[in-house]
């Protein structure tokens, strides 16, 4: 595969000391060692200065680098890269829509960044479709798009930047209003917020993110669709404002083969969504990664086709409103099975494990269309404080099934339960939690862990800012 390769030195944004050219242990059936950014077709020198590393001066809003960006691209051949150097003072690049090519990658280079237009006309599907409400979310175009391109991908140490937190221009009227704003509109109406995404892969196989921080998107940071092959390497995703809405980390979806490593996500929706909604989601790994402020690492909530074989290992959750975290109703729910949550961190967190077969925040929540989860592991999860825990079962006959395996709660005492239609097995790495509700079956006896070191220790780190 393109852009795939061994490298023997450590590189400064990964989060573990595990040699990097080890395969990772992966439910992804990839064997998948560290990308490698590819020799330059084109560089281009930025244009513009950025004004305190978050926007750009208003006079510059209307020099877009979109053509000549695209231009390069479309003139790049497979295998090679277009580089976006910052030049001095002058490190920012402005764009509108931009689509890959197979085999070609985007590379934002050290201290450049890559700035989203503030101007929903450069981004809309047809005349007025982007940054207004509507019935329909589908009516803007990704920053950085890839449509059956197999090979392409992002990467470089720069940030792409999706200011979703600024002002829109050419509004009329209705001045002052920004992406998230929409968002929030958005929220106790029946229409949908119509904001860009950054990156979007649709049946692109063998699609790579590397090294990149993304910051502030208007809608999702990054969907991987409909394809075999995801790599997304070394990432830090930072969108720290509250009222970002709707602004999922990397979400994954009718895919397999997937695996995010060695990244830090802080956003404001889910950290990480595998959804199963137009197609089977399977094979996916998640490791060596921090999560911070969000939703947490999730299944869901669109479940249908089925999603199946998720591995998580060293993982932490630190401050997120949910830790492990499966939700769907029957209004799109499928098959969740072969889920393993190993050596799991997880501190400050409102809802440190939450299985919801009856998910309330989606338009619709009946039908027959009904969730069940089954064959879910907990092995070595550590909750450092307290929290509230949701093993909800859909009904008697469609029941949650669990496995507790070395899991442990610091402060029993603060856990809030509640679990319903659930069967849940004790694994001989004992936990200190008495699982218990209406119509819970429970196979072996609570019994806590052997005393030793705090695993969980050392894990917890700082969100390394760029």
């Amino acid at each position: 595969m393109s852009h795939i390769g061994f490298r023997t030195a450590l590189v400064a944004l990964v989060a573990t000391t595990a040699p990097l050219a080890a395969p990772l242990p992966a439910q992804d059936t990839r064997t998948v060692v560290e990308p490698r950014i590819p020799g330059a077709c084109a560089t281009l020198a930025a244009a513009l200065v950025p004004v305190g590393d978050s926007t750009l001066a208003a006079a510059d809003e209307g020099r877009l680098d979109t053509d000549r960006i695209q231009r390069a691209i479309d003139g790049c051949g497979a295998g090679k890269a277009v580089v976006l150097r910052g030049d001095a003072a002058r490190r920012a690049f402005l764009s509108g829509p931009l689509r890959l090519r197979a085999g070609v990658t985007l590379v934002v280079d050290s201290g450049a960044t890559l700035f989203a237009s503030r101007d929903p006309h450069v981004f809309e599907v047809s005349p007025g479709s982007c940054g207004v409400l509507a019935p329909s979310n589908r009516g803007c175009r990704p920053l950085i798009s890839a449509e059956r391109a197999a090979h392409a991908g992002v990467m470089g140490a720069g940030t792409i930047d999706g200011r979703g937190w600024a002002t829109l221009l050419d509004r009329g009227a209705d001045k002052g209003v920004s992406w998230w704003d929409l968002a929030q509109q958005a929220r106790n109406t029946k229409l949908n917020q119509n904001c860009p995404r950054l990156v979007v892969a649709s049946g692109s196989d063998d699609f790579t993110l590397y090294r990149l921080t993304l910051r502030n998107s208007p809608n999702f940071h990054v969907v991987f669709e409909k394809g075999d092959g995801f790599t997304a390497w070394g990432v830090r995703i930072y969108t720290p404002q509250p009222n970002a809405r709707n602004t999922d980390g990397i979400d994954p979806s009718a895919a397999r083969n997937v695996t995010i490593t060695r990244s830090w996500i802080l956003t404001g929706d889910d950290n990480v969504a595998l959804k199963g909604g137009n197609g089977p989601m399977s094979h996916t790994t998640v490791s060596h990664s921090h999560f911070y402020r969000g939703h947490g690492m999730s299944i869901g909530s669109e479940t249908n086709a089925g999603v199946d074989h998720l591995y998580v290992t060293d993982l932490t959750v630190d401050g997120a409103d949910n830790g492990l975290r499966i939700k769907s109703n029957a209004s799109r729910g499928g098959l969740v099975t072969h889920v393993t949550y190993e050596n799991v961190c997880i501190r400050k967190t409102k809802e440190p494990i939450l299985m919801d077969t009856h998910y309330t925040a989606s338009p619709e929540t009946t039908g027959t269309l009904v969730p069940v989860f089954r064959d879910v592991a907990l092995r070595g999860v550590h909750v450092q404080d307290g929290g509230r825990i949701t093993l909800d079962g859909y009904d008697a006959t469609r029941r949650l099934g669990m496995t507790f395996d070395g899991v442990t709660v610091d402060d029993v005492a603060k856990v809030k339960w509640q679990a319903s239609h659930a069967d849940v097995t004790l694994g001989a790495g004992g936990t200190n939690l008495l699982v218990a509700g209406d119509d819970v079956r429970v196979q072996g006896t609570p019994t806590p862990p052997p005393n030793g070191p705090d695993a969980c220790a050392a894990k917890f780190a700082p969100f390394p800012l760029p």
